[in-house]
């Protein structure tokens, strides 16, 4: 499967990866410092309307870990966490994520190429089984990814 979802392209090229692909008008140092920085992230990884950062904590090197904590308008909580495996400013990031209770971790790998101004995102998301995958692709995950990519393109 493969979805042309507004500016961002979701694919399924294996039963168990989905790819995001994006392009944004903004040098690739500046879209690292973006996935990178607690300072940027809470900006606009937000995924629907209605959502807040309130903590982003990030050790970013090998072995450091990551923490996201996301506040609905309700009050409602939602957390992630991971452990960043590899580090390639401003190229290449690798790291785990888990979303705690019954979803399993996957190993997202994050590249990034530049070419006149311009930042191609590309997010490889692996997940234990066809079944993870398409769970997480229920959730609305594609709608989420869009919203938070086109705040990234603006921040």
């Amino acid at each position: 499967m493969t979805q042309t979802h507004r500016a961002t392209t979701i694919a399924t090229p294996s039963d168990h990866e989905v790819v995001i692909t994006r392009v944004v008008s903004a040098p690739r140092r500046l879209v690292f410092a973006a996935f990178t920085d607690p300072a940027h992230v809470p900006q606009w990884m937000l995924g629907p309307a209605g959502w807040s950062m309130p903590i982003c904590e990030i050790d970013l090197r090998p072995g450091g870990a990551w923490r996201f904590v996301w506040r609905r308008d309700d009050g409602s909580e939602m957390e992630m966490s991971g452990v960043y495996k590899e580090i390639a400013p401003p190229e290449r990031l690798v790291s785990t994520e888990a979303w705690g209770g019954d979803w399993p971790e996957t190993l997202n790998t994050l590249l990034l190429t530049e070419q006149g101004g311009q930042t191609t995102i590309k997010q490889w998301v692996r997940y234990p089984s066809r079944a993870a995958r398409d769970a997480a692709l229920q959730t609305g995950m594609e709608d989420g990814v869009e919203e938070s990519y086109n705040r990234l393109e603006r921040l």
